[in-house]
């Protein structure tokens, strides 16, 4: 009887581990895939900022070292990313009774193209968009590269929960 237990405990945990692919802890499931190309994402904006392509694509291959196994690779690898940067502006909002600016608002837009070559169902093309408001009184040039670390964090989580989380 304590042996059947055992065996039936054990083809169930062995069920629960290979049923749906493979799981990480942050909720990450990248099926059969071993390995992920991230390219270089080009800054096409109209105002470019000469550190944010670099910034992203940095950001986005650590994401997927910190949060995957994946291997990352030059060529195209199982999981493949390529996009560009195709917006970067800062607006004024808020307008005060002397018609200044209460605040401004620097919003970031970045079109990825998404390759699962393991399961080409997963495939897609999507513009990801954010942004992060700041004091008129604040100097932006001060604050510019915090708030695009805010900004990228945001939209690198929504663009590996859409390839990889897919809940």
């Amino acid at each position: 009887m304590k042996n059947n237990l055992i065996i039936i405990s054990f083809f169930i945990f062995f069920a629960l581990q290979t049923g749906c692919g493979i799981y990480s802890f942050t909720g990450a499931s990248y099926g059969t895939a071993k390995t992920v190309t991230i390219e270089y994402f080009e800054n096409r904006a109209a105002i470019v900022n000469s550190s944010l392509s670099q910034m992203f694509t940095e950001e986005l291959k650590d994401k997927f070292s910190s949060q995957t196994p994946l291997k990352q690779i030059t060529d195209k690898g199982d999981l493949y990313f390529e996009g560009e940067i195709v917006a970067y502006t800062t607006t004024s909002i808020g307008v005060q009774a002397n018609e200044t600016a209460a605040s401004n608002r620097l919003t970031i837009k970045i079109n990825v193209r998404f390759t699962n070559n393991v399961n080409p169902l997963q495939n897609f093309e999507r513009q990801y968009t954010d942004y992060e408001d700041y004091p008129s009184t604040e100097s932006f040039v001060a604050i510019e590269t915090q708030l695009i670390e805010v900004i990228l964090e945001k939209i690198i989580d929504k663009i590996f929960n859409d390839a990889v989380v897919n809940w």
